[in-house]
């Protein structure tokens, strides 16, 4: 019986990429932090694991020319980014409040972490099931 890794691996895999994609996101809102009119934007999650269940990929491109990349100009997200709404706007049409991106990038890491351990754990039992536990 042939093995479907898609269905053996689960939602962890699109979880995974997921993350790791709004890490990148995160990272350019705090690169940003200094730039005038810079407009925070995050991921939803749970908005991003639905569309990639349905296959949808959606792109993405900078509002500004003077703005990083949020993937670093390589291929586009696969979830539609949102703009971030500040608790405390700044005069210079700035969005990035840098305690929020630092607290999300944390969040992130730590859930991105455990995404690595249950797919390093599905692996592990994948190899006991081949090699019959030896």
């Amino acid at each position: 019986m042939p093995l479907n890794f898609d269905s053996a691996l689960g939602v962890h895999e699109r979880a995974l990429y997921t993350r790791s994609q709004r890490t990148e996101v995160l990272g350019a809102n705090m690169a940003n932090v200094d730039t005038p009119g810079y407009q925070a934007r995050d991921i939803d999650f749970r908005e991003a694991m639905n569309q990639a269940a349905q296959g949808q990929n959606l792109s993405v491109s900078r509002t500004r020319s003077n703005h990083i990349q949020p993937d670093g100009g390589a291929a586009a997200l696969e979830a539609q980014l949102k703009y971030r709404v500040p608790n405390q706007p700044s005069l210079d049409g700035n969005t990035v409040e840098l305690h929020v991106e630092q607290a999300q990038f944390a969040d992130n890491a730590v859930r991105y972490q455990a995404t690595l351990t249950f797919l390093g754990s599905k692996f592990s039992g994948l190899k006991n099931a081949i090699t019959g536990g030896r």
